[in-house]
């Protein structure tokens, strides 16, 4: 589970903080729900809003607020940024900046140009590379642990930490970071194709009535899976799904029978991950769940799944598609 954990995930404070009795060190100070700093706060951003169809510019400086309630000043745009996480790097790279990237950690691995990025450590990141780096930013999420972080600002270095919980969050995050870099109309162009995504997978799903809705499972390593109050919960809901494991809150641990009870009929789990798929369908009892019958154990690709990134729409949509095949193509 760890191994998969740090290879994919952005960065999940809740699974971190009950992994740390399995020995996975490193859990970030978790933000209240609700709190405006998750992603950032444009309301203190000196951004030009211009109209019409002129490229919007960002005005520096520039104030915003990162995920633990830090308020950063940019005097320029960031001309070397380091990434510590995955889905950073796929949207700093989605914003056009690959001269500007200059790190980024061991476990990013798209698009394929971040993989000749030099790298710079695991999640937590290494700080001599840090520093070799000169970086004028430093980008990463909340699984970052405070100590790392304050062992980063101590040395004067920039760090903004982010922590999208939702599909909403995470492309508020997309255009934050684009007025960071000034790269707002990329940023826009990226949360444009988003919300298209999104618009296809709810249009074709809108008729459904209650009673027609599938219950859906997902397992992203060997007995975890997802509940309230994170995106891949939204991603669930958004394609027509009811998730097998709403009573959860946030990453856990499952119980098996409860699964067994809710009786999914769709069965989602992370590719990539070692027997993953013939785990779920030995354990006891499991094949009576209706999913492992009708063959509807389905693989979707672990990066999409676990980076709540510019692609994670894709993974929405394919998800859609496993769940509903006769409604979305």
């Amino acid at each position: 589970m760890i191994k998969w954990f740090n290879k994919y995930a952005k960065g999940w404070p809740a699974l971190l903080a009950l992994a740390l009795a399995v020995g996975l060190a490193g859990c970030g100070d978790k933000p209240q729900a609700g709190d405006a700093g998750r992603v950032a706060d444009p309301a203190k951003t000196g951004a030009s809003q211009q109209a019409g169809s002129q490229a919007k510019q960002t005005v520096y400086p520039l104030t915003v607020k990162d995920a633990s309630g830090k308020e950063v000043t940019f005097e320029k745009a960031p001309e070397r940024i380091v990434s510590l996480s995955p889905s950073e790097t796929e949207v700093l790279f989605s914003l056009g900046l690959d001269k500007e990237i200059v790190g980024v950690d061991k476990y990013s691995d798209y698009p394929e140009a971040a993989k000749s990025k030099p790298k710079i450590g695991d999640l937590q990141g290494n700080t001599e590379a840090i520093l070799a780096a000169n970086p004028d930013l430093v980008i990463g999420g909340l699984s970052l642990n405070s100590a790392s972080i304050q062992k980063l600002n101590d040395l004067k270095l920039k760090v903004f930490t982010v922590e999208p919980k939702t599909l909403d969050q995470a492309m508020e995050r997309i255009r934050i970071l684009g007025q960071i870099t000034n790269r707002q109309e990329q940023a826009e162009k990226v949360v444009s194709g988003m919300k298209a995504d999104i618009q296809k997978v709810t249009d074709a799903v809108k008729n459904l009535k209650p009673e027609q809705k599938k219950k859906v499972y997902i397992e992203f390593s060997p007995g975890w899976s997802v509940g309230q109050g994170e995106y891949m919960n939204d991603m669930i809901e958004l394609a027509g799904g009811i998730n097998a494991a709403r009573d959860l809150k946030g990453w856990q641990k499952i119980d098996e029978e409860k699964i067994i009870q809710e009786n999914p009929d769709v069965i989602f789990y992370a590719s990539g991950v070692n027997n993953l798929e013939q785990t779920i369908k030995s354990r006891s009892g499991w094949d009576q769940i209706n999913a492992v019958k009708n063959n509807r154990v389905i693989a979707i690709d672990a990066s999409i799944l676990s980076r709540p990134g510019p692609r994670v729409t894709k993974g929405l949509v394919e998800m859609a598609k496993g769940i509903y095949p006769d409604l979305v193509k």
